[in-house]
């Protein structure tokens, strides 16, 4: 209510009585979700979708964007929300809300398609929490959740009446029933999204879609609306959560309210890879290796250094990359990774619970040369920020065990799935990065210089930093998480620390102990 006021006394505690002459601007949430979404886009016209939990009053909204306008054509308010929906099972199944959502759509898959028990919670869910509408709109009983008037996500009680399962208490061990209740819920949501991207088509007749919210980070509802087909062409804000909303705040900004022009050009989209936080220096490196009195080798030919770390992956070795400017949004694109062989076995054991410290389900995703990413799934398109899920290819697929969904799901996670088995998922899906020479020519480099030597251009990419703890930024940020993990190489600028030579981590604090489950 007095956010206006406080902002004008910082101002002027900055800028003196100047600031009192400034006049702000509050675009919408929404609305400034769809800016960020339509107006980096490549399309001229397009149908934007946002959706998360709500903003406002808002949960969802459909727009129009043509040139450098922007309408709102249909909003769905609160309570009823598809994000909150998916945040009020996040919780319920033990994990946080508001940033353990991707780790419910990862345990989703592990869920058996064919078990009478999915059937029975859609059923559940359906007749009870929730009345989907044709036009992709929902109602959810509010008899069922405590967030509207209270200060936890669902009434605890009513919910295990209903699902017959307990609240599942954060890592605490997770059981067939939890897999098939995620799997069930993901199932809703990619039903919800496709209806209202239906919705978004009915109305605005638009052959291309803009999708932002939070929601818009499920990748795999994101692929599912490619495969139906819906749209010709799709852009999904690589920051489409809150963090998002400040880039669109300031483009609805610029071209809403000032009426600027777009400059549409032949580039995918003005994101740039989405490379826009701060870079890095040799002398920023240098100030690290200094301080920590480090043992680097430096390669005046950043080729060298890309051959030689493939050949690190190779051998089986985990590298973390930090080279030039930073991701801006969750994913990590190759500027702030950590990275390793998609054909060891063991490697997603190895990232999650030595490097990551993290639930050993969590799956990791790919990142591939843009040219062949054919070569290892079923999608010829390109999906340079990592929001699009689609299938390894059938040609690299191994046949599962007759028993495969009576093993648990630490059993069924070390099956061989694929020629690929770090970066496929349980159920033959993997979370795909295209990567591009014009937007990230190092990291494309080093995708390359592995091809060259195994005849993969595609390696496993996790961000750089352990649970609970932000992506590491500077060149001291990722030599710190680097000595304080079992990671085995360090690759910054042209600089190539090995574990072995560095001298003895003098601090005693734990990672796993410091920093709860994100």
């Amino acid at each position: 209510m007095f956010l206006k006021r406080l902002l004008r006394q910082e101002l002027t505690q900055l800028y003196g009585d100047e600031a009192k002459k400034v006049k702000m601007l509050f675009p919408e949430h929404h609305f400034s979700h769809a800016a960020s979404a339509f107006y980096p886009s490549p399309f001229e016209r397009a149908a934007v979708l946002t959706i998360d939990g709500v903003g406002e009053w808002a949960t969802a909204s459909i727009c129009l964007g043509e040139g450098n306008q922007l309408t709102i054509l249909k909003e769905l308010r609160f309570p009823h929300s598809l994000g909150l929906l998916y945040s009020a099972f996040t919780y319920f199944l033990g994990f946080r809300v508001n940033s353990g959502e991707y780790k419910l759509m990862g345990l989703a898959p592990y869920g058996n398609p064919d078990s009478p028990q999915v059937a029975h919670y859609i059923d559940l869910i359906k007749r009870e929490l929730i009345s989907i509408k044709e036009d992709g709109s929902l109602w959810l009983n509010q008899d069922y959740f405590s967030y509207a008037t209270g200060l936890r996500m669902v009434d605890e009680d009513k919910w295990e009446q209903l699902l017959g399962i307990k609240l599942r208490k954060p890592e605490d061990e997770l059981l067939e029933a939890h897999c098939n209740l995620g799997l069930a819920i993901q199932c809703i949501t990619e039903e919800v999204v496709i209806n209202m991207a239906r919705e978004a088509k009915r109305l605005t007749g638009a052959t291309a879609l803009c999708l932002a919210g939070g929601v818009a980070l499920n990748c795999v509802a994101n692929g599912k609306i490619q495969v139906a087909g819906v749209f010709d062409d799709m852009f999904i804000q690589p920051a489409a959560g809150d963090a998002g909303g400040a880039l669109g705040a300031a483009l609805a900004a610029y071209h809403t309210y000032f009426g600027k022009p777009r400059r549409l050009t032949d580039k995918r989209d003005g994101m740039n890879g989405s490379y826009l936080g701060p870079t890095i220096t040799d002398e920023d490196i240098q100030v690290t290796v200094r301080k920590y009195n480090a043992h680097t080798t430096y390669y005046p030919d950043f080729n060298d250094l890309s051959t030689e770390s493939a050949r690190l992956l190779a051998e089986g070795n985990v590298i973390g990359w930090v080279q030039g400017r930073m991701e801006f949004g969750p994913r990590a694109l190759g500027g702030r990774s950590i990275l390793g062989d998609p054909r060891n076995p063991e490697m997603q054991k190895k990232l999650n619970v030595k490097i990551k410290y993290r639930e050993s389900f969590r799956p990791f995703a790919p990142s591939v040369l843009a040219e062949r990413c054919a070569e290892y799934f079923d999608y010829e398109g390109t999906s340079p920020y990592m929001l699009l899920v689609h299938p390894v290819k059938a040609s690299r697929l191994h046949s599962l065990p007759a028993n495969y969904h009576q093993l648990s799901l630490r059993d069924k996670l070390y099956v061989l799935r694929s020629d690929l088995p770090s970066i496929t998922h349980i159920d033959f899906s993997a979370r795909i990065q295209t990567v591009h020479q014009d937007t990230n020519s190092r990291y494309y480099n080093l995708i390359e210089s592995f091809r060259q030597l195994t005849g993969y251009g595609v390696i496993v990419n996790t961000s750089f930093n352990v649970r609970g703890e932000p992506i590491v930024c500077t060149p001291e940020d990722a030599y710190r998480c680097f000595m304080r993990t079992e990671m085995d190489y360090l690759a910054i600028g042209n600089h190539l620390f090995a574990k072995q030579d560095q001298p003895v981590w003098p601090e005693k604090d734990n990672w796993k102990e410091e920093f709860v489950l994100d």
